[in-house]
């Protein structure tokens, strides 16, 4: 794997840019294949992207765990430091303290996933005064490091990183404006986003993309969102159906990693978006025989007549109601153990053409005991309270009134109403009066007993053993996993753009920032240190800051040298072991009374 140069003539002129390319036989020969587009490279980021060619060369399943910092380069026009300078020690200050670490680490995982060489290459330099793939690198380590509104990032955010001497973009160029018309920029690429990280998550992590876990979620909007037709209210994941919201359906792998995503309409209800979401993978990768993974409030029988149609394999959770066909099996002791507490059986469809999942859990068992129970004594509680309450009437009380009384402790206390009969009936010793008459169902009871902690899947694959099945459906809780790190930890919601494709920009950063997280996990994962340990690694490593030195010297100038903090015990140790090497200074040391000179930028280099 190499540095190829690259000349384009435009305008006259010619321009110079970089791809990382490897040789590859083919049919016809030796032939480079790109691996990714790098634009315009300063010398400082060509060593360094070289340097990360000879350790990717032959080892893409690892290449982010090469990822270092250098020093940037001075530019040929600035006046060099000597080595040696005499200072006035008296005079040492310490200014412009700045976020570092945090930003570090969202830039190197933007880079080990291909997409500043992508938009470098899809956002050619035009008019505009600020690239847009650099606004584009910033909105989204912004989205990693720091989530908050493109308000906060012109105001705050930015200027307390070291992003301006990275990047070369001063803080009064990054307002909200020029953020807004990144978003507006980066949205039409969605696709082309999607497929780049695919393609890079499969170079690196080696993940399979034969099992596709969907699920849906909502995230809503303050304000009124009038601008937005998806804006909607409906069934609120987030427990505010006074706002409008959207859907969000996620489509990852059995890792977690994300591949799509589509916005719906916030009225939309999920059952309805599978066959949307079926045909919009299919244009993006192509017609395969994928296995989709759906939980059971996606599930109809005309979902799975058009997952079947298209040559699809499924395996989806099912309504519990369904069980009822199920009940011999259920007492039948042929179930198998796949771990501690969890036991399933299969049984064959009548017509062979699909199989049922038969599981039990000894967790869900006590769990759903519980509210039974808790449930059951709040109906005998109120039945008891209104049986009483007609023991001591003298008459008059109306018989639907009480009837609706009684329906509405039911309504409340659903999941053991069918456990109890009630009837208001006229009471013979008393002329003129209302008893409460009421009596357990033994028949729900011992139904109850039997199907709790039980659930039911079903799937058209063959040839698969019951633990198999399970686990490829337990996977399912990657997706919930995706849905609470995007609005808790890189905050999706709330949603506070009213325009709609501005919304969909906001979605598409959170996507982004999220396919970050993971290459943070799966990077973490490989170098022992939990697959869960996200988190953690971005919380000690934003600790690491970075500050200017003041060198007042004895022949009246000053020097400014920009350093980074020293890691601490645990910061170092992350750092060890994720291969990361942090410098000691961004870039050379420089004057700084000299106003004809250009202020320095420092590069990072992967």
């Amino acid at each position: 794997m190499f540095l190829k140069r690259c000349v384009r003539r435009k305008c006259g002129k010619d321009h110079v840019y970089w791809q990382l390319v490897e040789s590859v036989r083919t049919p016809r020969g030796s032939r480079h294949r790109t691996m990714a587009y790098l634009g315009e490279l300063q010398a400082g980021e060509q060593k360094g992207w070289a340097r990360l060619a000879a350790h990717l060369d032959g080892k893409a399943a690892r290449s982010v765990r090469q990822l270092e910092l250098w020093a940037g380069q001075e530019s040929e026009d600035t006046e060099p430091v000597p080595d040696h300078v005499q200072v006035n020690v008296r005079g040492v200050e310490v200014s412009r303290v700045r976020d570092f670490g945090g930003v570090y680490l969202g830039l190197a995982l933007w880079g080990a996933l291909g997409l500043d060489g992508l938009l470098r290459k899809l956002l050619p330099d035009g008019r505009e005064e600020v690239r847009w793939d650099l606004m584009a690198r910033v909105l989204a380590v912004a989205r990693f490091i720091e989530p908050s509104s493109e308000l906060h990032v012109e105001a705050h955010g930015y200027a307390r990183t070291v992003l301006s001497d990275v990047l070369g973009v001063s803080a009064d160029q990054v307002n909200a404006s020029r953020l807004y018309r990144t978003l507006d920029r980066v949205l039409p690429l969605k696709r082309e986003i999607e497929q780049q990280l695919r393609q890079r998550a499969g170079e690196m992590f080696s993940l399979q993309f034969d099992v596709l876990l969907y699920d849906i979620t909502s995230t809503y909007f303050e304000g009124l969102a009038a601008g937005n037709p998806q804006a909607r209210r409906g069934y609120s994941r987030d427990h505010r159906p006074d706002c409008k919201q959207v859907c969000i359906g996620l489509v990852v792998t059995p890792d977690g990693f994300p591949l799509a995503y589509e916005v719906f309409a916030g009225n939309r209800t999920d059952v309805t978006t599978v066959e949307d979401m079926v045909e919009a993978m299919e244009a993006k990768y192509g017609r395969a025989r994928r296995v989709w993974v759906v939980d059971r409030g996606m599930v109809s029988e005309a979902n799975l007549a058009f997952l079947r149609e298209r040559g699809a394999q499924y395996l989806v959770g099912t309504p519990k109601s369904l069980l009822r066909t199920f009940e011999r099996e259920l007492t039948e002791q042929d179930w198998h153990t796949v771990r501690q507490g969890i036991e399933v059986k299969l049984v064959a469809s009548p017509d062979g053409a699909e199989t049922f999942v038969l599981c039990r859990s000894a967790d869900r068992v006590e769990k759903e005991r519980a509210i039974h129970e808790r449930f059951v004594k709040r109906i005998e509680a109120g039945l008891t309270r209104i049986a009483e309450r007609l023991d001591k009437a003298k008459g008059g009380l109306d018989r639907g009134r009480i009837e609706r009384r009684v329906g509405r402790l039911m309504g409340r206390n659903s999941r053991a109403a069918g456990g109890f009969e009630a009837h208001v009936i006229e009471d013979a010793s008393r002329p003129s009066r209302l008893r409460l008459a009421w009596s357990r169902v033994a028949a729900w009871q011992e139904w109850a007993t039997l199907s709790e902690g039980c659930y039911i899947l079903r799937t058209n694959l063959v040839d698969r053993t019951p633990e198999g099945l399970w686990r490829t459906y337990i996977q399912l809780t990657q997706v919930e996993s995706a849905f609470r790190t995007e609005k808790s930890d890189l905050r999706v919601r709330p949603i506070w753009h009213q325009k709609e494709d501005r919304v969909q920009a906001h979605i598409l950063f959170s996507f982004l920032a999220y396919a970050m997280w993971k290459t943070l996990e799966q990077w973490a994962k490989r170098a022992g240190l939990g697959g869960g340990s996200a988190r953690t690694i971005i919380r000690e490593l934003q600790r690491i800051k970075a500050s200017d030195v003041i060198l007042p010297t004895t022949a009246g100038r000053r020097i400014r040298l920009s350093c980074v903090t020293r890691p601490d015990a645990n910061q170092q140790a992350i750092l060890d072991r994720l291969g990361l090497v942090l410098p000691e200074r961004l870039g050379r040391p420089r004057w700084i009374e000299n106003p004809a000179k250009p202020e320095h930028t420092c590069s990072l280099d992967f």
